[in-house]
């Protein structure tokens, strides 16, 4: 069965609650251990099957925010699953008083009573209306963001279209089409500043509500972080701030030189070599196609898996108009199938994305395929960024397929990217916690913070006399901001473990990849520093972590002469 074979039927509120009841309530008559595990696995059954109504409906809006009929689907889950939280903590509630917990403990291990644990310091009644129109707001945003219209040349571009134009080897074309960008984000600067400061608010509110001082505590419970804590978070953006930004700076500088420029503008930080930058040499089926051969040369493992996503046409790949921006992977439990959705739009990134968000789905398919409780599908999401980032360098001895001379360009960019997107990603971190910590900022105090982080973490960063830049509204396109708070140093985390995996698997192939599929075959099972040991990784917080992973990528880097490129 493909994809568009899947049949969509909106579930029934009523009938999910009433049949949830029934298998909660067999759970607490249940006399003997063995009949309490099957009430949870039925319990497990029925989220199992609601969520893959929401997933495949929010699939298919995704993919084209103008269908009516889908846009309504998606209204109907922004307003269902809050009114279910109650159902599903009266669950977790009973998990964690069960007389057979020792035994659901060696069972399905400490994981899942920590889950419930968090989940419970997240939600009570009375913020139900709250969080239908926190999913409201989120709808909003990326509403503005997929139905973008730029005009450029003549031409309509959307945002995942004009981003080959802001890679133009002319200068004055990158700076043209980095404006006109622009230029829609501040047309829309007063509806996203309204939208986002509402969120604050009520956020805010709903963390009071529950006891918090303000929203950072409850947003970590909400992210189901358990063996960290802010504070190990603010030390870590120091080590970044004192270990990556002098490199970063240095790599920004190279690629001026390189470039020919005295200084970069903030519209040619994309632009890496005078040549162009890499790109992939085929279309999208062609690049599909490499990806194919590719995962069936990695292992056996990927081979299988990327057959069944290919057979099944578990991809959206290509940009288009209407669609929602940037990448992302799903699960569709009910099919036992992933899904994987990007917008190509002909540069690298269609390269990077694919191989991150295949991470991402292999990890999930190898779970599911491991009979791991469906609470255990994903794990937290530092540690799912963990499969996508890592899966992006355990690729790298295939990127000729895609880049064919370029592919030695490529590494070195990709690299070097990665690199300089971790000040970056501590300061969209950052910049969430003064704002949560400080809710009664106004949009322009906002802005003031973002310019004043991005003068800490980004300190060559020049606007060239933008006005809505050197206000400080560069924040407002990174979607995590809005709908997943705190949901950015995640990738921070993860790329220092992926970056151990990249050293890993020059030295040791084999034993690097028996480690990844370790790892991705227990899901969510452990948290996010069990994970990583269990990957015989180093934890990014451990002293001397950042410093000891960056050597080798510092001395690849010094190591290639990119002015050939």
């Amino acid at each position: 069965m493909k994809f568009s074979d899947f049949t969509y039927e909106r579930p029934s509120v009523e009938a999910f609650k009433n049949s949830f009841i029934n298998e909660l309530q067999a759970f607490h008559n249940a006399k003997t251990f063995k009949a309490q595990k099957e009430a949870i696995l039925a319990i497990n059954q029925l989220r199992s099957d609601f969520d893959s109504m929401y997933s495949l409906a929010s699939v298919r809006y995704s993919i084209d925010t103008t269908d009516r009929f889908y846009e309504g689907e998606n209204d109907f889950f922004d307003n269902s699953y809050p009114e279910l939280n109650e159902h599903t903590n009266s669950y977790f509630k009973a998990l964690l008083t069960s007389p057979f917990r020792k035994e659901l403990e060696a069972e399905f291990g400490p994981q899942l009573f920590t889950i419930s644990e968090l989940r419970l310091k997240t939600f009570e009644p009375t913020i139900i209306e709250d969080l239908k129109e926190e999913n409201k707001l989120d709808s909003q945003y990326r509403k503005i963001k997929a139905q973008a219209i730029i005009q450029f040349d003549g031409q309509e571009y959307n945002l995942s279209s004009i981003n080959p134009l802001e890679l133009s080897k002319d200068r004055a074309t990158r700076k043209r089409a980095a404006e006109a960008k622009w230029a829609f984000y501040a047309e829309k600067a007063t509806d996203i500043e309204s939208i986002y400061h509402n969120m604050v608010q009520l956020r805010h509110k709903m963390a009071t509500t529950l006891g918090y001082k303000n929203y950072v505590e409850l947003g970590y419970a909400r992210m189901l972080r358990s063996d960290y804590n802010a504070e190990m978070v603010a030390n870590f953006r120091q080590q970044v701030q004192e270990h990556i930004v002098p490199i970063a700076t240095q790599l920004l500088k190279r690629q001026a030189n390189r470039l020919g420029l005295d200084s970069l503008k903030y519209y040619d930080e994309g632009f890496s070599f005078p040549s162009g930058n890499p790109k992939p040499k085929g279309s999208p089926k062609w690049m599909e196609d490499q990806a194919r051969i590719m995962y069936a040369q990695l292992s056996t493992e990927t081979d299988e898996f990327f057959q069944f996503m290919s057979d099944k046409e578990l991809m959206d790949l290509v940009a288009k108009d209407g669609k929602q921006t940037g990448g992302y992977c799903t699960f569709l439990n009910k099919f036992k199938s992933p899904f994987i959705f990007s917008n190509f739009n002909g540069t690298s990134h269609d390269i990077t994305v694919l191989t991150h968000e295949a991470g991402h789905a292999f990890q999930a398919y190898s779970t599911s395929n491991n009979g791991k409780l469906y609470d255990y599908l994903w794990p937290t999401y530092e540690a799912c960024e963990i499969h996508s980032m890592s899966m992006e360098f355990f690729t790298w001895p295939w990127m000729d397929l895609f880049f064919k001379e370029d592919t030695e360009k490529f590494k070195f960019s990709h690299l070097a990217s990665s690199i300089l997107f971790l000040p970056y990603g501590v300061a969209i971190d950052e910049f969430q916690h003064i704002i949560y910590e400080n809710p009664t900022m106004t949009p322009s105090e906002r802005n003031a913070v973002w310019s004043d982080l991005e003068k800490k973490y980004l300190p060559t960063r020049d606007y060239a006399g933008n006005k809505h830049l050197e206000e400080g509204r560069f924040w407002q396109r990174q979607s995590h901001v809005f709908g997943m708070p705190f949901y950015y140093i995640d990738y921070v985390l993860a790329q220092i473990c992926a970056f151990q995996f990249w050293q890993r698997s020059l030295e040791d192939k084999t034993g690097s990849w028996k480690d990844y599929i370790n790892l991705c075959k227990a899901g969510g099972s452990k948290s996010f520093l069990g994970l990583v040991q269990l990957a015989n990784l180093k934890s990014p917080f451990e002293d001397g972590c950042l410093a000891e992973v960056v050597k080798p990528i510092q001395a690849y880097l010094d190591s290639v002469d990119d002015s050939k490129f």
